[in-house]
């Protein structure tokens, strides 16, 4: 309910979503929740919390890397569910795991829904579970009440689009690029056909990533999309700067008030 509510205060305000990727573990566990509450604060709207795997196949170097900092510094699934846990002490906003199957599989499907359920998680995004093997997975996410979010690109047929549709629920990802994740200069804007297609299939709010980097971007985006999700870049910001909080936290606020801004319709950026 958290994730919908939220696309309905944003439509209302007339504002795309700024849904931001950290890697949970990255710098640290202890570090994570300073971080999503800096999210918030600086105008973050859903968090994506990666749960780091060591084959994370849909990722670029940027978000490998995180993986292996998290995993070298012990990040497991139960560990990511301290994180939410802690918190959501102080807070309300979207959560949404986001990581591979195997790792969920391990904790066990109906134990890991209801425990993520009972600390705090809103949604699952499963990178290599595709809807059609999601059945198992989706008795036990629905029971708990967890969204469980699937991803299109720009290659995905009419039946793709409506299987997906069927099977989705909080919103859908629609990937900008055949590819893996990581920002990019120069983006394709041709994508509001493709979402417009989308939304003859759904109601569901449409949200695009892979790729944003810039507010230019995310402005762009915004004017057709229902969110803009950025990653790769700022998973740079923890790794360049993970060694000092106090700027590691500086840099991220000053990046996704950019971005936040950049997210209201009305506003206007130029190339």
């Amino acid at each position: 309910m958290r994730i919908e509510s939220k696309f309905k205060e944003l439509r209302e305000k007339g504002k795309a979503a700024l849904v931001t990727y950290i890697t949970a573990g990255d710098p640290s566990l202890e570090c994570t929740p300073y971080i999503v509450s800096k999210l918030e604060e600086s105008g973050a709207d859903i968090i994506e919390l990666g749960v780091p795997f060591s084959d994370p196949m849909a990722d670029g170097p940027t978000i490998q890397l995180a993986s292996e900092r998290a995993l070298q510094n012990g990040t497991t699934v139960r560990g990511v569910l301290n994180v939410v846990r802690k918190v959501r002490e102080h807070s309300n906003v979207p959560i949404i795991l986001f990581g591979y199957y195997n790792p969920f599989l391990a904790y066990g499907l109906e134990k890991f829904s209801i425990d993520a359920r009972d600390a705090g998680v809103d949604g699952v995004l499963v990178v290599d579970l595709p809807p059609e093997e999601a059945d198992e997975f989706k008795v036990h996410a629905d029971k708990a009440g967890l969204n469980l979010v699937f991803l299109l690109a720009p290659t995905s047929t009419a039946d793709r689009i409506k299987l997906v549709s069927d099977n989705a629920s909080g919103f859908v990802y629609l990937v900008s690029v055949t590819g893996v994740t990581g920002a990019r200069p120069e983006m394709s804007y041709s994508l509001e056909a493709l979402v417009q297609e989308i939304k003859k299939y759904t109601r569901l709010p449409v949200g695009i990533g892979f790729g944003v980097s810039t507010p230019e971007q995310a402005n762009r985006i915004a004017r057709f999309a229902d969110a803009v999700i950025v990653g790769s870049a700022l998973v740079r910001i923890i790794e360049k700067h993970g060694h000092s909080r106090e700027k590691l936290l500086e840099e991220t606020s000053l990046f996704i008030r950019s971005l936040s801004e950049a997210c209201k319709r009305n506003e206007r950026y130029s190339q």
